[in-house]
This record gives C-alpha cells, sequence and structure tokens, in this order.
C-alpha cells in the first residue's frame, strides 16, 4: 500500500455524501488515471453508517488518487439504498465496499456489478450465495453478543433468576440476529434461571425504536435487564430508564455520542463497540491494494474484524476518539497496520461468517 498522509480531519458526526481524494500514485478509469470507487451504506443518517463512510474515505485519502463517493438513504430503506448502488455502479467502475441490511435484495443488482467487472467487497452484512462477491470484512457478530451477555451477568449476580428481554431493530439481517443469538444462547448456558423474552422488532429509526422499547418495558416491569443489538437500541434504553428511574439493567451497541453519554453517567453499564471506523478502513484498503497491485483479484473469505466493550473504564478514552476522523485513525493506526500487515491470519471461509 502506499505511504497514509494524515489528512482528515472531518467530525464523524457529519454527513458525508461526497468523494475525498489525495495524491499517489496508481491507473484508474478516473480523471487523470485516478481510480473511481465508492461506498453504500444502509442508513447514511445513523452512527454506524457515519464511522464505516469515514474510515472508508480515510483510506481513500490515505492512498491517495481515489475520486471516493459514499451514498445511502436518509433512512434504512432498502429498495432505495439498491437504487443508490445501481447507480453508484455508473461512476464507481474501479470498485465498491457495499454494506447492506437486506442482502437478499442485493443479490441481483451485486452480481449485475460484479458481471460487468467492478471488484465489489461486501462490509458489515455477509453477502448472499448468488450475488457473487467473495470477499467480507466484518465481525464475529455472534460472539459480540456473548460479551454483551458476559458483561451483564457480571453485574447480575450469581444465579439470576427473571426475565431479559432481547429487541432486534431489523429481524432478518444476519449480523443482527447472530448477536442476539449470542446473547441468548449465553444467558441459556450460563445462568439456567432467566427466561429470554424477544427478540422483539425494536426498529432503526430512532423515533420508532424509542416506542417499541417504551412498549418492552411497561410489558415487563420486573425485568432484569433490556439489552438490543443496535444503534438507536442503545440511546434509546438509558432515556428510558433515566426518565421512569428504571434500576433494570440496559445496554446496547455502537458508540453515538448519546449512547457514549448513557456509559458516562452510568444509565447503560456497557456499550459494544464493533469499531466500524476500522472495518470501513480496511474494507477500502484491501479494495484498493487489490486493484492497484493484485489487477482487481480481491481475497476469498471472511476478513475477521475486532470489537470491544465500552465501560466506566475507558469510555473517556473512546469520547476522545471520536471526536474526529483524524483522532479516530490516531486511535486505530496500530491496529490498522497489524490487520493488514498478516491479513492471511484474519481470513475465514465465508460460509462461517455470523
Amino acid at each position: 500500500m502506499q505511504p497514509r498522509i494524515r489528512t482528515v480531519s472531518m467530525a464523524l458526526g457529519a454527513l458525508l455524501l461526497i468523494g475525498a481524494a489525495g495524491c499517489g500514485s496508481g491507473s484508474g478509469s478516473g480523471e487523470g488515471g485516478k481510480l473511481d470507487m465508492g461506498i453504500a451504506v444502509a442508513n447514511i443518517s445513523l452512527n454506524f453508517a457515519h464511522e464505516m463512510v469515514l474510515g472508508a474515505e480515510s483510506a481513500a485519502s490515505h492512498a491517495g488518487d481515489v475520486n471516493f463517493k459514499a451514498v445511502g438513504p436518509p433512512n434504512t430503506d432498502g429498495p432505495a439504498e439498491v437504487q443508490l448502488f445501481q447507480n453508484l455502479t455508473t461512476r464507481a467502475k474501479d470498485g465498491i465496499v457495499l454494506e447492506n441490511l437486506d442482502p437478499p435484495i442485493f443479490t441481483r443488482p451485486a452480481a449485475q456489478a460484479v458481471d460487468k467487472g467492478i471488484p465489489i467487497v461486501a462490509l458489515d452484512t455477509s453477502p448472499t450465495d448468488g450475488s457473487k462477491i467473495g470477499f467480507y470484512v466484518g465481525n464475529d457478530n455472534y460472539a459480540l453478543g456473548e460479551l454483551m451477555a458476559t458483561e451483564a451477568l457480571k453485574r447480575l449476580g450469581a444465579n439470576p433468576r427473571g426475565e431479559v428481554a432481547i429487541g432486534v431493530p431489523n429481524p432478518g439481517t444476519p449480523v443482527l440476529d447472530s448477536r442476539a443469538k449470542g446473547i441468548a444462547d449465553t444467558f441459556a448456558k450460563r445462568a439456567p434461571g432467566v427466561k429470554i423474552v424477544g427478540p422483539f422488532q425494536t426498529y432503526s429509526d430512532p423515533g420508532q425504536n424509542y416506542s417499541a422499547w417504551s412498549a418492552q418495558v411497561n410489558a415487563h416491569p420486573d425485568a432484569l435487564a433490556f439489552l438490543g443489538v443496535g444503534d438507536a437500541d442503545s440511546y434509546n434504553l438509558a432515556k428510558i430508564k433515566k426518565s421512569g428511574k428504571g434500576t433494570w439493567l440496559s445496554a446496547g451497541f455502537d458508540v453515538d455520542p448519546k449512547t457514549l453519554d448513557a456509559v458516562k453517567d452510568g444509565s447503560n453499564f456497557v456499550t459494544v463497540d464493533p469499531q466500524h471506523f476500522l472495518k470501513g478502513y480496511l474494507s477500502t484498503a484491501m479494495l484498493i491494494e487489490a486493484v492497484r497491485e493484485k489487477d482487481g483479484k480481491l481475497p476469498e473469505g471472511w476478513f475477521l474484524s475486532p470489537g470491544a466493550v465500552v465501560d466506566s473504564s475507558n469510555v473517556d478514552e473512546i469520547i476522545a476518539r471520536q471526536k474526529s476522523a483524524e483522532a479516530a485513525y490516531q486511535w486505530y493506526e496500530p491496529a490498522i497496520d497489524s490487520l493488514l500487515g498478516d491479513q492471511a491470519a484474519q481470513l475465514k471461509p465465508l460460509k462461517d461468517a455470523r
């Protein structure tokens, strides 16, 4: 890969709908030999997508000579993202990173893009068999669910008894279902006195999410914990808990600023960080490397990207990391160098992705 130039300073909360370009070498379809590339995400308004975009744009800027475009609907809308993705294929002919929450409806559009010779990397959600995408960058989401359940059990004491409610914003999305299954299975193995209720659909739209969780809290007033596996779950559970003076445990995923505030003030005992910036960076860096150095041939399989717990012991550090894309890159740089330096060590069979 080309030497990285630290030029990105955009805030993590900004809407990123324009491309990043740097200086470097390499040939491509764009003007002056620049590569024309891009990323499509499921919901440009939510934090998880912001971070993936920022990581991707940071990698493109560091590589240099890349015209990079980010697209995504303002709300989770699979058909709208399909249209945006198809539009992107007309300009990002040198490669696309594709994140979505409804893999089946992307099967044909993705296959058509691959047939046109566009290298496609699946990000965060594993591709369907018929999509012709053979390379995926994502977490072990089942393990992240296990991690959340383990943290909850540390705080519930020995032999807890009662209900634990689980919420999934978009049931049927493999990564989210895997997280919920990891939570449920861990409780079943380690706390047989706990009854899992759900998973319930909690929706990714923040307003719908708040209403869905409010209904579940009212329906299960004696629950030990309410655990969500999505972005809005985290901060909405904290809001409901504070307003109702709840004593139950609450937690979710991702590092939206409101979520980090909830961990810092103790409303949520943890949040699980899938490290979306890192995934966005890795997927784009490897895409650029494949096009420039390997005639467009991407690796085959599942590239396992790590995640981590954010709690009271490290929340201030993560808040500082989230201040800007430059701060995020500096924080992630050792991991980026390590993971890209030994890519084979992270490759797993695509069929094992969860």
